[in-house]
């Protein structure tokens, strides 16, 4: 297990106050009235919205706190990074703001049934689950722990998934956001691995079809890449699974979802990867990948319902993802997919490890749902060269199995063609390339890093994660 540290610079410090006020909290210790007239002046001009009877609310918030007593109880010297602060940094970003409480409903929480599981995940997967609950701490994989909450937590987190995506298509409520953990787009039908028990969004999916829903889109914007979930639909053309996440051609965890990953038996078409080959990647790629690949693929399949596996550890400051989305990109992707099943989205919590980031980008996706728009518009932005050249990739091998892309791949591989004729006319001729560097496992982490990159140049680190 990689070590994991948590660095003032995301304000996650004590004195930071970002388990009271969430990202509204100042980064360093400020006089106590001069952060509550700053919250203040945060709150006014949501004063009158915070006011809306729970009752007439269309969108409804999936949360229970006990869900916090899942917890790694072995003592180490850096926090782990899915650890209980997740849920209480968003919960209170969302009170300051007036969201939640206020704006948003809550749902009743149960745990999933034991033949809600089944239909997901293998007996001997769920028992291995379940017996945790007799063991003061265990783990799954180096980097999965358990505790005797663990269990609960888990079906706590599954039920209240399947009854969000329940409400949702049944239509008592417009949308909804599940704000749960443990995570679960790793968890395949035989395993729990990467901080993941059960597989939340592949619950919901299943849920949903049996309240009604045929067709069922699962769009994946975790840096990481959901192995699990397409594990358990790769065989199944009723579950479209769209996943955007770094792959660094196979050395980021978990190492799978290459573009070429597309279903198996019958199904071909119907898991669409788009993997990024470096960190970084910020909005305007993710923007771009939307426009070209995730929208129209998902107009074709014309989905009754829309679950977003909204893990956050691709925004900016995030330890383990090292990309660069910001809420307002976060914002406009749930715009862009708020157009698709006539708004019926459901979004669920997956990864995301600094805490400001994963407040900040969480409170702007609900703010979506509740109707609002994002702060700007991202439209007359272009993509990285690189980004431009994954998502071209993509769509030479999805146009074979959705022709609507066919006209999109041909526009951009002649301007692919000219951004490179026009590279080749700038750049000048060096005398030797220069060998990448690749920094120690044991400097990727610290104050060595910092160190390393400066005499060195850039590092190239693999991060394990949800």
């Amino acid at each position: 297990m990689l070590p994991y540290t948590v660095t003032s610079s995301c304000g996650e410090h004590k004195e930071s106050a970002i388990l009271k006020h969430g990202f509204f909290a100042p980064s360093f210790v400020q006089d106590s009235n001069l952060l509550k007239t700053e919250l203040e002046m945060k709150r006014t001009d949501k004063a009158m919205v915070s006011q809306v009877s729970t009752s007439n609310s269309s969108t409804a918030i999936g949360f229970d706190e006990r869900m916090l007593l899942h917890s790694e109880v072995e003592m180490k010297s850096h926090p782990h990074p899915e650890r209980p602060d997740r849920l209480r940094a968003i919960a209170a970003s969302l009170a300051t703001a007036g969201i939640f409480p206020g704006r948003c409903y809550p749902i009743p929480a149960r745990e999933i049934t034991k033949e809600e599981l089944e239909m997901v995940h293998s007996p001997e997967n769920i028992q291995a689950v379940e017996v945790t609950s007799n063991v003061i701490s265990c783990y799954f994989t180096p980097d999965t722990y358990a505790n005797k909450h663990s269990a609960q937590a888990a079906r706590l987190a599954a039920g209240l998934c399947a009854d969000l995506a329940s409400e949702i298509v049944s239509g008592r409520a417009k949308n909804g956001f599940a704000l749960v953990r443990p995570p679960g787009h790793h968890a395949g039908v035989k395993q729990a691995m990467g901080f993941c028990l059960h597989n939340n969004a592949a619950v919901s999916a299943l849920a949903a079809q049996a309240a009604g829903a045929k067709k069922v889109l699962i769009v994946d914007w975790d840096v990481h890449h959901g192995n699990g979930t397409q594990e358990i639909f790769e065989q199944n053309k009723s579950v479209l699974y769209i996943s955007l996440h770094r792959h660094e051609f196979g050395r980021f965890y978990p190492g799978t979802g290459a573009a070429d990953e597309v279903g198996t038996m019958g199904a071909e078409g119907y898991c669409v990867n788009v993997p990024w080959s470096q960190s970084g990647v910020g909005d305007n790629d993710y923007i771009f990948a939307f426009k070209q690949v995730v929208l129209p693929i998902a107009s074709a399949f014309a989905p009754d319902l829309t679950i977003i596996s909204a893990g956050f550890d691709a925004a900016r400051g995030d330890p383990l993802g090292m990309c660069d989305v910001t809420p307002t990109g976060y914002a406009q992707m749930t715009q862009l997919l708020n157009t698709v099943s006539g708004g019926k989205l459901l979004v669920i919590l997956e990864g995301g490890y600094n805490l400001r980031s994963i407040s900040s980008s969480a409170t702007a996706v609900i703010k979506v749902l509740l109707g609002e728009s994002p702060e700007c518009d991202l439209d007359d932005h272009l993509p990285s060269r690189a980004g431009m050249k994954t998502v071209l990739d993509v769509l030479a091998i999805q146009k074979n199995f959705w022709p609507v892309l066919e006209s999109s791949f041909s526009k951009l591989q002649s301007l692919l063609e000219i951004f490179a004729t026009e590279r080749r006319g700038k750049v000048k001729p060096c005398k030797q390339r220069r060998r990448a560097v690749v920094a120690p496992i044991c400097w990727q982490w610290g104050r060595k890093r910092l160190l390393y990159h400066l005499l060195k140049g850039q590092i190239r680190v693999r991060s394990k994660g949800c």
